[in-house]
């Protein structure tokens, strides 16, 4: 695993969106697996300021996501499919047509799965996999378990995760209960995986994720096992591990 300081939020985002926009620049086709939430929104409006600068073409560009609530509408403001709207599709020259998130309207849970997983693998899997750290180890929705999920499933959120993402909801109730999110497997077959995390109240879980045990108590301790991990963090998340 690489390890990259960045000294505040906005310089984190840039050192990714470096990373990012080399992959697109040397695979102008590339796959890119692609996250919502804060911590990938400095990112994501660092890419566009050097689209529109002319630095970077997205036209053969082809995006999956991590992961959507179950039961919004993609028009619905807090769907992760308006939020990749909102903060690149729109604002790119990609084809939307090849953007790709689960089906959150899916009324066949296990259908939606197979077919997701059936997707991406015929894109050729993922060059590279953003993804961000939830307070309890978990990347995409994979939520802390007894055995590591494997493929695309529907997952039940844990409260942890519905107490940190009530705020983007009027109130608590109007919050899905219910994700859909690629599978650990399927993270893990990524060319690349580049993890971003930003914050004081990260850098207890970070460390405990890269630099603890492996186990699916903590989902993202399993990035240990890839071979070509970069974590980028700001000071205050990564205040825990040694320098």
């Amino acid at each position: 695993m690489r390890i990259f300081r960045a000294k505040t939020y906005k310089d984190m985002s840039r050192k990714a969106a470096n990373i990012i926009s080399a992959q697109i620049i040397m695979k102008p086709d590339c796959v890119l697996g692609l996250a919502t939430g804060s911590s990938p929104e400095g990112i994501y409006e660092q890419l566009v300021t050097w689209y529109e600068k002319g630095d970077l073409d997205f036209s053969q560009v082809t995006s999956v996501n991590l992961d959507e609530y179950k039961g919004l509408t993609p028009d619905n403001v807090q769907s992760y499919r308006y939020f990749m709207d909102s903060h690149l599709f729109n604002r790119v020259n990609i084809d939307k047509s090849r953007t790709f998130l689960p089906d959150g309207l899916a009324e066949d849970a296990e259908g939606e799965c197979k077919r997701y997983d059936a997707l991406i693998e015929s894109l050729g899997g993922v060059d590279l996999q953003l993804l961000g750290i939830g307070h309890n180890g978990h990347i995409g929705f994979n939520e802390p378990e007894e055995a590591f999920e494997k493929g695309t499933h529907c997952v039940a959120l844990q409260e942890s995760t519905i107490e940190a993402n009530k705020r983007f909801f009027a109130s608590v109730d109007e919050m899905p209960k219910y994700a859909y999110t690629m599978g650990i497997k399927t993270i893990m077959q990524a060319k690349k995986i580049l993890i971003v995390v930003s914050g004081r109240e990260k850098a207890a879980i970070v460390k405990k994720a890269f630099f603890g045990p492996v186990t699916p108590a903590v989902p993202a301790s399993i990035l240990q096992m890839h071979n070509d991990v970069t974590l980028v963090g700001d000071e205050e998340a990564l205040a825990e591990l040694e320098k």
